[in-house]
Formats: structure tokens, sequence, C-alpha cells
């Protein structure tokens, strides 16, 4: 083993079993709950996701259970965690799996990462965790603390730097614990290594760090400049009935929050007014089959919603009618119906929708 690498983990590892958190998915090598882990991490905070990952469990407690549950239900449990994608994906594989791999996950890096939802790292980390493949794993914590502790500033997001960062990950790892290593590099990142103002002083690395000898810790890791955010502009009729119904419609076109369900929903080029509104055509074929009695704005400031690379500024419209009949399902169940977060935070605000 390369003095770099044998010097990096024998820091590595101690602290780790020193100082890791008591997180329910260590101590198993089960794949099923391993795999579960990573995937509701991806883009969320452990914080956060630790709550889903619990529920998730208890509801799901083998993927066989997973894999027999309908969409629906995945999604209304999911609801919240964001990046649905993620979660219509674990559905697809667990069915997979289940079905065609009699329950039995793949056990080796090549055939992990030939399953949908799973990258690079998600299938080093179940390769390495559950069955001891020395394949290193790469995400965000691994990227600062490599680009800090040999100062490199290949930009972290591009192409090159997806490579060299890999190769470097990879000739560093303990073959002889990868797992652990894997899951020490990320706790380090994620507790330590930290992205703003990092305790460099008391750092287990502090007299082998490159960008703290220069100074240039703050800098990196180096990133391209994101893609531009767009904006875009939503309002949705809040259809209320005398009987107490109202409409959601389910989102089935690709994008953001494909089978989720949503108020129904007009798109404009910009924030409008009630005038502007009812010029447009979406509203006309929306109200034209609507015994409509009044329309009134619930917020005057948009509410903004920001996604990955678009901003929404949502306006939520209270739309009365008569009677709904073949569209209306009872206000008393809408809590059923997997929403956006978006929707749900409205349904929750809004007095008449309130369980």
């Amino acid at each position: 083993m390369p003095k770099k690498a044998t010097f990096f983990y024998k820091k590595l590892i101690p602290w780790y079993l020193e100082n890791k958190r008591d997180l329910p998915w260590r101590g198993t090598t089960n794949p099923y709950f391993v795999w579960l882990s990573e995937i509701m991490l991806q883009q969320t905070r452990v914080r956060q996701g630790l709550p889903y990952y619990l529920k998730f469990i208890r509801t799901f407690p083998t993927i066989k259970d997973l894999a027999n549950a309908p969409e629906s239900q995945i999604l209304k449990l999911w609801q919240g965690l964001g990046y649905y994608s993620r979660a219509r994906n674990l559905h697809f594989t667990a069915k997979y799996i289940a079905n065609e791999l009699n329950g039995e996950f793949p056990n080796t890096y090549k055939e992990l990462i030939k399953l949908k939802g799973i990258g690079d790292y998600t299938a080093s980390a179940i390769a390495s965790i559950c069955f001891n493949e020395p394949t290193a794993v790469v995400d965000g914590n691994v990227y600062r603390v490599l680009s800090r502790l040999f100062n490199i500033k290949t930009p972290v997001n591009g192409t090159a730097g997806i490579k060299e960062f890999k190769q470097l990950a990879q000739h560093l790892i303990d073959v002889s614990q990868p797992g652990t290593c894997n899951q020490a590099i990320m706790e380090f990142g994620a507790r330590y290594c930290i992205p703003q103002n990092p305790d460099c002083n008391n750092c287990i690395f502090n007299d082998s760090c490159e960008a703290f000898k220069n100074r240039e810790v703050s800098k990196l890791p180096v990133k391209l400049k994101k893609l531009k955010v767009k904006k875009r502009y939503f309002n949705y009729m809040v259809v209320l009935s005398e009987n107490n119904t109202t409409i959601l419609q389910q989102r089935t076109q690709k994008g953001i929050w494909r089978q989720l369900y949503e108020f129904p929903l007009i798109e404009s080029d910009s924030e409008t007014d009630i005038e502007q509104l009812k010029q447009l055509s979406e509203y006309k074929n929306f109200a034209k089959d609507l015994n409509l009695r009044s329309i009134t704005l619930f917020n005057e400031e948009s509410i903004i919603h920001k996604l990955s690379h678009q901003h929404l500024y949502t306006r939520f419209w209270i739309v009365e009618v008569s009677e709904l009949k073949e569209k209306g399902i009872p206000i008393s169940g809408i809590g059923s119906y997997a929403v956006p977060v978006l929707i749900e935070n409205f349904i929750s605000n809004f007095s008449p929708m309130k369980n």
C-alpha cells in the first residue's frame, strides 16, 4: 500500500470509530437497508432523511414488501423529501430484484450499477459496506475532503474532475475494510471538513493538508458555474364546491413531480392579476364546464418555491362553484393523495382544507 494511502486511512478510521453518529443503517450489512438509506440521503441531510427512513422500514420491512406496494403509497410516504424520481426508481428496482432476482441483491459493483436509480456512488457504497468490495465512494463530502487535503483545483462537477477524484479515492481506500473507510470519509466531510469555517487548527490532517498550508481551504472544492435558474409562474385553481368537494389532477408528463397530485394548474409567462388570468386560454378551458360563482386570490405575494434549476412563483386562486359531479373528490379525503410539498403547505394553511 503506498505511503500516502496508509497515512490517510490510519488517521481517518480511528477518528471515525470514535466520532461516528449512531445511525440505524450503520451496523448492518443488509443491502436493502443500506440501499434505502443511500437513495434517501441523496440531496438530503441526515436529519431530514432519518424520519423517512424509519417510516419506510416500518412500512416495508423487506424489499418484497416495497416491491408489492402500490406506487401511490410509496409517493405518499416520500412526500416532502423531493426529487421524486428517486422514489419511482426505488420502486422499479425493488420490483426487479424481488421478481427477477428472487429478492437477492447483486453482490458486485459491476452488477449493482446496472440497476435503475443506482449510479457510481450508490453502487460503491453497497458493494463496499455489504460485500466488502474495495470500490471507493465519491460524493460532495468526499470531493471537499480530497480537494482540500491535496489542494486540487480541478472542478468537481466536470468530466475531468469526476474521473480524477474517483481515481484518487480509489487509491486511498483501505482494501481490508473498504466499507468502514468509505463511511469514515463521508462522515468526516459531513461532520468536520464542513463547507464553511471548518476547525482546521484541530483537524487530524492539519499537518498534511495542502489547502490549509496554502490558506486556500475556503476556495475548495472548485465548481463550474451552475445552469441559470429558470423562473416559472404557477397559478393553482383551488376549487371549492357547495358539497365540499374539490379537484386534484395527477401530473403525468415528464418533469417535476411526475405522478403526484396537484390542483388544476395554469402556467403563465409572468405574475397575473384576475383580469389577465381570465384572458388565458388555459383558464377559459378550465372554467368552461364549471358553474363558477366567484374567484379570489388567496396570496397577494407569490410563494417562491425553489427547485434545483427553477424557481416557481406560485399563486393560489380560490374558485367557488355550486357543484362538482364527475371531477370532484371529497375535501375530507385530500390527505390521502401524494402531493408536492408546495401543495401540502397550502392545504395545511388553508382553513377549509385542514384536517
